[in-house]
């Protein structure tokens, strides 16, 4: 890339109690071929964590402490709020980047006026070859579900190819200042989970486009089994779910997703549950469903937050 084509990145990250995972990324981050970044942490009010160390090893990086816990959408909207870039890049605390992870990501977004947002490649850190991320499939409005395509694949070269995907990974995913300051930063209501694939969905309705990036690779500490399964992941997961759906389907399929998760997904999963013995994670998930009982005429699940 010429020089002229090397706009400021500002490189968004949240940490929870994650400094050691942090100050790795940061680390990755200083290898870099890309010359004109800044790195902004923003602490979610760890509680068994030092975050200042991050500035003590990194003084450059501007580190915000919230005194408060936002969750992924918050804590990344109060970076947002304090980048200069013309390109805002959030990126997850547990990855590690390739070096010449970042030109690609820019070049790609300095292509098309048209493109408001491009994610990464990624792979699992713990097995470098397994593909985690290389676009999704589109969200079925029925289920509410999709799925990572290439998950758990080799990578042998079959996605090197740039395609368009219905939403970005929040774990490496770029967007536009310019188009952030059109349609908003994420919304508050998510906290943690679907909120990427609900700016997403705001970008493309705005009339821009999203990438799936392929020469432009991160390393993602997430297992390559599954797992990690608690109480807050169910909670956050099957109440957002339901979010986005109320934010984003409407006439017809709106219906009928209703309709499914009355009828189907949610009698299902609940018996799943109680089935399996794991009451902690069906009572989270009753309080996933409940929530929306207590909130059904919340006028914030339809609040789009704004710069």
């Amino acid at each position: 890339m010429p020089s002229q084509s090397y706009p400021l990145v500002s490189i968004i990250t949240v940490n929870f109690n994650g400094s050691e995972d942090t100050l790795e990324m940061i680390e990755s981050l200083t290898r870099i071929t890309y010359p004109n970044f800044e790195i902004i942490v923003v602490d979610n009010y760890s509680g068994n964590d030092n975050p200042r160390l991050i500035k003590e090893k990194f003084p450059w990086v501007v580190l915000y402490e919230s005194n408060v816990n936002m969750g992924f959408a918050g804590g990344n909207n109060l970076g947002i709020m304090r980048a200069r870039g013309e390109y805002v890049l959030l990126l997850n605390n547990d990855t590690i980047v390739d070096k010449g992870f970042l030109e690609p990501l820019v070049k790609k977004m300095q292509s098309d006026t048209k493109i408001g947002c491009v994610s990464s490649k990624l792979r699992f850190y713990y097995d470098r070859s397994v593909i985690q991320f290389a676009g999704y499939t589109p969200i079925d409005h029925r289920t509410m579900r999709s799925f990572a395509i290439g998950y758990r694949e080799k990578d042998k070269g079959q996605y090197d190819t740039d395609k368009e995907t219905p939403y970005a990974h929040g774990a490496a995913m770029m967007v536009s200042m310019k188009v952030i300051r059109e349609i908003g930063i994420m919304s508050y209501i998510f906290f943690l989970y679907y909120e990427e694939a609900d700016w997403s969905y705001r970008i493309k309705n705005a009339g821009y486009t999203i990438w799936y990036v392929h020469n432009s690779l991160v390393y993602h500490k997430e297992s390559i089994s599954v797992g990690k399964l608690s109480a807050s992941k169910t909670y956050y997961q099957n109440r957002n779910r339901l979010v986005f759906m109320r934010r984003n389907v409407t006439g017809k399929d709106f219906y009928l997703g209703i309709l499914y998760q009355l009828a189907v997904a949610i009698p299902k999963n609940a018996f799943r549950y109680l089935v399996k013995g794991r009451l902690t994670y069906f009572y989270a998930y009753a309080r996933a469903i409940g929530w929306h009982l207590k909130n059904i005429a919340n006028p914030q699940i339809h609040d789009n937050p704004y710069l």
